[in-house]
């Protein structure tokens, strides 16, 4: 609401006719994990990096640091995300970062995003795909729980895709509701039998 505010208010105070647009910065992973608050986050006028997941993100930042001649956003870039909800811990280094707080890797988080969107799994099958796919790093109850708790997660904050801001989208992978992946927005967020269904598989090693 303060943005907004000063979005009208700053051109008047420069002797400027019209007003600001008040730019949102959640991306990709953060709306499908729904790590944002509903109508803050979601609610800017336009958000530039909507469409866009944190990998991607990164890789960009990466990218601008080497060829564009901006240094400095390689320091952003290597920076662990956080939203400073926390003061700073004694020795000066960060005491709340995102990945924590949400349980899950942003590398994670944007593999579930593209099995979700662009494969079309469901928790089940994104469960065995995941299986094989990181079987070198996790073992299958593992792999069951990170899938598990995604998919909680995920179906307690679809109704936040309904609010999102509208964003370039230049992947396929975006959760947009409204313009992008129109989904059910109310789902059972305890997945019973899908949930049930990965316990057995995961048991039997399948």
């Amino acid at each position: 609401v303060v943005s907004f505010l000063f979005a009208q208010l700053l051109p008047w105070v420069r002797g400027e006719s019209g007003f600001l647009l008040v730019l949102g910065s959640a991306n990709v992973d953060e709306a499908l994990r729904g790590y944002m608050t509903k109508y803050d986050c979601s609610s800017a006028d336009i958000n530039p990096i909507g469409g866009i997941s944190k990998v991607d993100l990164k890789a960009f930042l990466r990218w601008g640091a080497d060829n564009l001649g901006y240094p400095s956003l390689a320091k952003v870039e290597a920076a662990p995300p956080t939203a400073e909800l926390e003061p700073l811990a004694e020795n000066g280094e960060v005491a709340q970062t995102d990945e924590v707080d949400m349980g899950m890797t942003y590398v994670e988080l944007s593999v579930f995003g593209r099995l979700r969107k662009m494969a079309r799994l469901g928790p089940v099958s994104m469960f065995q795909r995941l299986r094989h796919q990181w079987a070198s790093m996790h073992s299958a109850s593992e792999v069951a729980t990170k899938v598990k708790r995604f998919f909680t997660y995920y179906a307690m904050n679809r109704h936040k895709m309904t609010t999102l801001t509208p964003s370039y989208h230049a992947e396929s992978y975006s959760p947009d509701d409204n313009r992008h992946d129109l989904r059910p927005f109310l789902y059972n967020t305890k997945w019973p039998w899908q949930f049930a269904r990965i316990d057995q598989l995961a048991a039997t090693g399948k």
